[in-house]
């Protein structure tokens, strides 16, 4: 009974995919939502809605609009298929002892080897799971005590409490991306939503294409987009990536929600970030690229990158920005190793694949200010991990309440300024 079901299920998966059947804006995985409280609450009839004035009284609402200073961490890595074992150490990615950030945000692509049947099955959370584990694990690693501290009284990494929690993991076939905050900001997250678009096989299976996230933090909306764009490192197969850019930006699309105001396209929102396996090359000869390599010649490299060039010709990613790169191509290595493919001997009529800068975070418009663009060393892959730290001013309206009576005169007026303060649901001490 359970081979019949598969062998019904499996083509129905292969249809829905190649069909661009939509899996929902809400299909991911996440710590509960931040609004699981209030809607229990509403639910259940517990909010209180009194608001029991006389006709000689009404309520006023202020509001005080300033900004909050938030970092932001993105990196992006191609994992190769490789599943990291228990005791992997996340530190050389996410650097959080010495720069922690708010926000943390981690793109990977080929989580899973890349065979058809991961291609056209369904996605093995497994793996994901598994990644979330470490980021969780790291993330929330409690700082050793000092002297005869206790350790219960230690804060947290730099004296900062650690109490992240994951508010989106997506995973598209091997793209997979997830989205942390800090405990304190974890009330304030709204309107968390997912946006998945194929471009590989058929131009729609996930083998390629990208994994895009939004949320809203106060008042200011994020957007970060997890793509893994066409390889190959022939002449003018950076055409094909920049037609996966152009599918990504136009079939991404996530809720306006019940008002209507929400953005809706991935350039709509304040704060846009694109990251993951660009696969962009270097357009030399393979024997040149290489001595320049050798020869840490980044800048006559970077002159000829294909992302640069596409960006600096307006083919594509107008208007977006990448911070100034200051280290060694990122692929392609002999894993475990720090040897590009290439430089030993490799079977006859083997692909040699030339260095190249394929990892790369951009980000789109004002608002974010770049402070590190680097890569990590961690060498189980092919490709070595890039990071980023990012920090941008959020819109945060503080809102309060203050009573007027009809017949108070303005002095008295001047008097009851203080209770502005007041929450606007405890009404107990008005008489009725």
């Amino acid at each position: 009974m359970l081979g019949s079901y598969r062998e019904v299920m499996w083509p129905r998966l292969v249809a829905n995919k190649i069909l661009r059947k939509s899996v929902g804006s809400n299909n991911f995985v996440a710590d509960f939502p931040p609004d699981t409280e209030q809607k229990f609450l509403e639910a259940s009839g517990l909010v209180d809605e009194r608001a029991s004035f006389t006709s000689k009284s009404i309520l006023l609402e202020q509001h005080k609009t300033t900004h909050l200073n938030t970092k932001v961490f993105v990196s992006t890595w191609n994992v190769g298929g490789i599943v990291p074992d228990d005791g992997f150490d996340m530190e050389d990615l996410l650097e959080t002892h010495q720069t922690p950030c708010d926000i943390y945000v981690l793109g990977f692509q080929e989580v899973v080897p890349l065979r058809a049947s991961n291609v056209l099955g369904s996605d093995n959370n497994k793996v994901s799971t598994k990644w979330n584990s470490l980021i969780r694990e790291a993330l929330n690693k409690e700082a050793k005590p000092h002297g005869d501290k206790d350790l219960s009284e230690s804060k947290g990494i730099n004296g900062i409490s650690q109490d992240f929690r994951c508010i989106i993991s997506k995973q598209m076939v091997g793209i997979l991306i997830t989205v942390w905050v800090r405990g304190d900001l974890w009330p304030y997250i709204r309107h968390p939503n997912v946006s998945c678009v194929g471009c590989g096989i058929m131009g729609c299976l996930g083998n390629k294409g990208s994994v895009s996230v939004r949320f809203q933090l106060h008042e200011t909306t994020f957007c970060f987009v997890c793509s893994h764009l066409a390889s190959g490192g022939r002449g003018r197969d950076e055409r094909q990536r920049n037609s996966d850019v152009n599918e990504i930006l136009a079939r991404s699309s996530f809720p306006r929600g019940s008002s209507l105001d929400l953005p809706k396209k991935i350039l709509d929102h304040d704060r846009v970030i694109f990251l993951g396996d660009l696969n962009y090359r270097i357009s030399l000869p393979e024997e040149k690229t290489r001595l320049l390599v050798e020869s840490k010649e980044w800048n006559i490299l970077l002159e000829n990158d294909q992302l640069r060039m596409e960006i600096l010709n307006g083919q594509i990613f107008r208007g977006w920005q990448e911070g100034i790169v200051k280290f060694a191509p990122t692929y392609k290595y002999v894993p475990n190793s720090d040897l590009y493919y290439g430089c030993i001997t490799y079977k006859k009529d083997e692909k040699k694949r030339a260095p190249a800068w394929c990892d790369r975070i951009i980000w789109y418009g004002n608002g974010l200010k770049q402070h590190e663009y680097t890569r990590g060393e961690t060498k189980i892959s092919d490709h070595r991990p890039v990071k980023a730290i990012f920090t941008t001013e959020i819109t945060v309206i503080r809102r309060g309440k203050k009573i007027r009576n009809f017949f108070f005169s303005d002095r008295f007026e001047d008097r009851i300024n203080g209770y502005s303060s007041i929450d606007s649901k405890d009404y107990s001490w008005i008489s009725t």
